[in-house]
């Protein structure tokens, strides 16, 4: 792949000397100019976010970071809010709004200000190799805020900023959500419901011979079973008196789940089990506690877990057969399965095809290579599950950045200004065209 600086350079250079060779506009020419010449300060700005830690736990952290996305924001004409998290347990998020001439198209910008690595971890600080940064949430999301604010700045150089009307949702808890979701969600959804188009700016997908546009996500929710069971002296075990104890209730349970529900696109990881008499849970559900002798039928038995569905059918489908393997009772034996909701699924839609079309005209006219669609299999869940219902949405618009959620995250630095230019040259198209008429 011709790196992205060579290609601009080109195109540039074409676009100078033949006019009528691309398809982009002056305006679109200044903005390829131009994300080059404010590398500096996305990095410089990325530098801060990264050194500033923000687990979504740590509140003080969280508002840092969104005070600094803040003053950017408002640098660029936006109004921005501060929505206070305390009703749903976190810390809070920004809603920005910028206000253009009202007649093209509503964009809706989507990020969060929160990492999974909290105040404790030891991996804290930002540094860079080359073309490589290092540091806790460096990709995501700190890397796609900087692409947000650099987006943002390209077209109010190039001009196309000010007729653009644009909301920005940052969330403070996209890593471990608020409760209720109603309100941890509700501004969110709002803005969804009031945009045209939602794009999402967690990191992008690529491999040696592509870029991807993610026009689908999964959803991500959990699950929890509850066996309880007859006990007693395990000499009695399978008899008609006593039955087959909770931990054979729970193997047949699993078990069946593994060779029944394999499906494209689904997947549901057991992540956590245990048995005994008693056996349960703590109250943050993260750890489990069995205990019992080996001439005890087990009474208790509970297994924790995730679902991951492409589609409300398909996840709907799935738990109802779900239920009904849990039901199958063994003799001497009962339970339940309860479903904890999370992450909605972005499902793939034609809107969502139609705008990573659009992107994909903004990249032949840019001389950038196209983006063909991202299998979703390879995508977790993410808060653009919550737009997608209401409005076209395409997501994985961030830098390129790899080993998410993990000690030594790092992202590619010169991805930001081409993940940038795409955005700023695909927002002020948008910008351009009529809304629909509803």
């Amino acid at each position: 792949m011709m790196n992205w600086l060579r290609a601009v350079a080109l195109f540039t250079l074409l676009a100078i000397s033949n006019s009528a060779y691309a398809a982009a506009s002056p305006a679109e020419t200044r903005m390829a100019r131009y994300v080059t010449a404010d590398r500096p300060y996305g990095e410089a700005l990325l530098e801060r976010l990264v050194n500033q830690n923000s687990g979504t736990l740590n509140s003080e952290g969280v508002r840092i970071v969104g005070q600094m996305m803040r003053t950017e924001l408002e640098g660029l004409g936006f109004t921005v809010e501060w929505v206070d998290g305390t009703p749903f347990n976190r810390a809070g998020h920004i809603i920005a709004t910028h206000v253009g001439n009202g007649r093209g198209k509503r964009v809706l910008m989507i990020g969060h200000l929160d990492t999974v690595f909290e105040a404790d971890s030891p991996f804290q600080t930002y540094s860079v190799a080359g073309n490589i940064a290092t540091g806790p949430g460096v990709g995501d999301d700190k890397g796609g805020l900087v692409v947000i604010i650099g987006i943002l700045r390209a077209m109010r150089d190039a001009g196309t900023l000010a007729n653009a009307d644009i909301k920005v949702v940052l969330t403070g808890d996209e890593e471990r959500m608020g409760s209720p979701v109603s309100l941890s969600r509700g501004d969110l959804v709002a803005a969804a419901q009031w945009a045209d188009v939602a794009l999402e700016y967690e990191n992008l997908v690529r491999d040696a011979t592509h870029d991807y546009g993610t026009i689908a996500r999964r959803s991500s929710s959990n699950w929890q079973i509850n066996i309880h069971s007859e006990s007693g002296h395990s000499s009695g075990i399978f008899s008609d008196g006593v039955g087959y104890g909770a931990i054979y209730e729970m193997s047949r349970i699993l078990d069946s789940f593994r060779r029944e529900l394999r499906e494209p696109n689904l997947t549901y990881n057991v992540s956590l089990v245990a048995g005994g008499t008693p056996a349960q849970f703590d109250t943050t559900l993260e750890r489990a506690d069995g205990r019992g002798k080996t001439n005890i039928i087990p009474a208790d038995a509970v297994a924790r877990g995730d679902l991951r569905s492409l589609t409300v059918e398909q996840d709907a489908r799935v738990r109802a057969r779900m239920t009904e393997i849990v039901a199958a009772h063994l003799p001497g034996t009962s339970g339940e399965i309860v479903f904890d909701d999370g992450y909605p699924p972005m499902s793939p839609t034609p809107g969502n095809q139609a705008l990573l079309d659009q992107l994909n005209i903004v990249n032949r006219d840019m001389r950038l290579a196209e983006m063909p669609a991202l299998p979703p299999i390879r995508r977790g869940a993410a808060d653009s599950g919550f737009a997608a219902p209401y409005v076209d949405t395409l997501g994985g618009l961030g830098p390129s950045a790899n080993g998410s959620h993990a000690v030594g995250e790092t992202l590619e630095l010169d991805t930001i200004p081409l993940m940038a230019l795409r955005s700023a040259v695909l927002i002020s198209r948008l910008s351009r065209q009529p809304r629909p008429v509803s």
